[in-house]
């Protein structure tokens, strides 16, 4: 029934596209560069976005094709490298099309889809964070019953609903958007299609879209952000309790990856989200949203594989038996 009603929304709006004076695209703005810089800016982000891809697919491949790393906290793992992999591939392409042509337009369904898949994988992003903080907690504080609550089953469940709550808490915003009319302006200051900065454009008011999607969004943060920091203030607890000075290091360096990009990913989106925005903030909040939207997703593989000794044994071993089957 879910599926049904954006659909219906879409094709009312495609009705009334003939009988409205109805915006069909819109134009992206950017950082205002110099052409020198923007060209400079692509190239850099063409080699991030690149990095990316491989880092991410990396650790896609290690987990599926070693047997060391398939367990509950790998699996988590590996299902955020495919979140980071589809983020970026949901941004950065057609960042990289308006930075090196002269046309900065993106076409209204195409900025809408933008806008739907950014804050759909960054909300099912946000909930596995705090799933992978409460798999740390259950590993760490409760280690003789670790298997039996992170079996196999739980942790599925617990997968498909990061990506069913990402996908149910961003529809509702997005349905909303297809009842409004643009018919003003039609230049959003920003490099992707921002929800916020884009119905501010339209002819309606927006006041009950703009509260609900903020509802939505604190829900999740502040719930995710919570559980995070509950399960690591228990494990850094539990660390601090041990007795062998051995013990607590090793135990640190497994969860220390998980607290840097969990402190990266939920203090850039605070930053970002809780700025106002007119004025210079606005210029503040384009950069930490590329910091979030490019740069986190390159972080994320390289922090996993530099701190986790499992990880780089398996990329060893992988680089042999390829270099062995040459």
């Amino acid at each position: 029934m879910c599926l049904h009603l954006p659909i219906l929304q879409l094709k009312l709006w495609l009705r009334n596209q003939s009988s409205v004076d109805q915006v069909s695209e819109f134009i992206l703005i950017g950082f205002h560069l110099p052409r020198p810089l923007e060209v400079f800016f692509s190239v850099v982000l063409l080699l991030v976005f690149l990095l990316t891809l491989a880092g991410n697919f990396t650790i896609i491949t290690l987990v599926c094709l070693d047997q060391r790393l398939q367990t509950p906290m790998y699996f988590f793992l590996c299902n955020l490298s495919l979140l980071e992999v589809l983020f970026v591939l949901s941004i950065t392409p057609k960042m990289l099309v308006n930075l090196l042509s002269m046309n900065k337009a993106i076409s209204f369904l195409g900025c809408v889809s933008q806008c739907y898949f950014y804050f759909f994988l960054g909300t099912t992003e946000t909930i596995l964070i705090a799933v992978m903080a409460f798999d740390r907690y259950a590993a760490i504080c409760k280690p003789l019953r670790y298997t039996i609550i992170m079996n196999g089953w739980v942790c599925i469940n617990l997968v498909l609903g990061c990506w069913i709550g990402g996908f149910l808490s961003t529809l509702g915003p997005i349905i909303l958007l297809f009842n409004l009319s643009f018919c003003g302006s039609n230049t959003i200051d920003h490099f992707f299609c921002d929800y916020a900065p884009m119905i501010k454009l339209s002819c309606n008011d927006v006041h009950f879209q703009l509260a609900l999607e903020n509802v939505l969004s604190s829900v999740v943060l502040l719930s995710s952000l919570f559980v995070t920091v509950v399960s690591y203030i228990y494990v850094i607890v539990t660390i601090l309790r041990m007795h062998s000075a051995k013990g607590r290091q090793k135990t640190f360096s497994t969860c220390a990856a998980h607290i840097t990009v969990a402190s990266i990913f939920f203090g850039s989106a605070i930053f970002m989200y809780s700025l106002p925005s007119q004025g210079f903030s606005r210029q503040i909040q384009k950069v930490v949203a590329v910091f979030t939207a490019i740069v986190t997703p390159l972080l994320n593989p390289f922090i996993y594989s530099l701190r986790n000794e499992k990880v780089k044994e398996a990329f060893k071993d992988c680089l042999r038996k390829w270099a062995f089957s040459q």
